[in-house]
């Protein structure tokens, strides 16, 4: 990274490039006796997202607490470079949110697994998923039902799963409900992953994956 900033700054161009650090998953490493990505833990599906743009942004540091998903990452740039964006994309702006602005959220993002598959398969407990993730809850639905429920803020390792106890009742029953309206919005049906692989004409191996093609 200091290499890519010397390198901008060199050129004279560090004030007015954006630079974003992220990645596309990480890793249980054996958090909940699990390992790899796919799963709706945190540790598994929470990724790094710095932005440097000092332009906008000035080069005091700042953290925000909004979830901002993968979908986010392409209208947010197209913001930030005062490009519009197109009406069929799925994700939000969140350029104006960065440099200090609303929230275009409602404070909450999806994960999803629409079809386990690879390195979480079925035989080894891979499920299809739906998670409604904000600021402080992880609350998760599987084909059969609720499935997880956490309170991160006040239990960040994920160890209490507070789903179907009767204490926490109405709070599953707001989240549950947030949930299933955003996935009608999104014209999401929550189907059975065979479903979607049938759909698509995918064509798949013992695990679900599709193979890889020399």
């Amino acid at each position: 990274m200091n290499e890519v900033w010397s390198t901008l700054r060199q050129a004279g161009i560090e004030e007015n490039t954006i630079l974003v650090f992220t990645s596309d998953h990480c890793d249980m490493l054996y958090s909940q006796g699990k390992i790899r990505k796919q799963k709706p833990w945190d540790e598994s599906c929470r990724i790094p997202l710095l932005v440097h743009y000092p332009q906008k942004f000035g080069r005091a540091g700042r953290e925000l607490t909004a979830p901002i998903n993968t979908e986010d990452l392409m209208p947010t740039l197209l913001g930030l470079c005062g490009v519009e964006v197109p009406a069929s994309v799925e994700g939000l702006d969140f350029s104006g949110y960065l440099q200090g602005g609303k929230n275009p959220s409602d404070g909450t993002t999806v994960i999803t697994c629409p079809s386990p598959f690879g390195e979480w398969s079925r035989n080894r407990g891979g499920r299809e998923y739906r998670a409604l993730r904000t600021a402080q809850y992880t609350y998760v639905r599987d084909l059969n039902g609720p499935w997880l429920l956490y309170d991160n803020r006040n239990d960040p390792y994920q160890m209490q799963n507070l789903c179907r106890k009767p204490e926490h009742a109405e709070l599953q029953a707001r989240l549950d409900r947030q949930l299933l309206e955003k996935l009608a919005r999104q014209h999401d049906e929550f189907l059975p992953g065979r479903k979607y692989i049938e759909q698509r004409g995918y064509q798949v191996d013992a695990t679900g994956t599709v193979p890889v093609r020399p």
